[in-house]
């Protein structure tokens, strides 16, 4: 289970990425902003571009990260071969890699049809939960 484990820890990780990019990319102008860390949430309602949409990728991985992990952890407990729990980890990790990136560069269909995946992937966890619950 350590590959899963690891896929919590980088899934756990992984908005903290994103935000480094809206608090230190550039602005629409191409110019480098600086972030004012006394008022960041007014710094962050204006916005715009790339850093806003870096952002909105932290807001998003922060909101669906905890079903993934509720999931890994309801699969390993109710005994799912690690193979396959360690397979959808790196699935699910790797969708939400591609949700970023594709959010960073303005696809909004990429961007849905990964995260629509990483939907299924967990209720996937859940389902396998179910079945080898005891």
């Amino acid at each position: 289970m350590a590959v899963a484990y690891c896929c919590m820890l980088i899934v756990i990780l992984l908005p903290y990425g994103w935000v480094y990019l809206a608090k230190f990319g550039r602005g629409p102008d191409g110019h480098r902003q600086r972030f004012d860390n006394r008022a960041p949430r007014l710094q962050q309602a204006q916005l715009q571009g790339l850093p806003a949409r870096a952002l909105w990728a932290q807001n998003n991985a922060f909101e669906s990260h905890p079903a993934f992990l509720a999931a890994v952890l309801a699969a390993i407990q109710a005994g799912v071969p690690a193979e396959q729990v360690n397979i959808a980890a790196i699935a699910y990790t790797v969708t939400r890699l591609l949700h970023g990136v594709f959010y960073l560069a303005n696809q909004a269909s990429a961007r849905s049809t990964v995260w629509a995946l990483g939907l299924v992937i967990v209720a996937g966890l859940f389902l396998q939960a179910v079945r080898y619950t005891r």
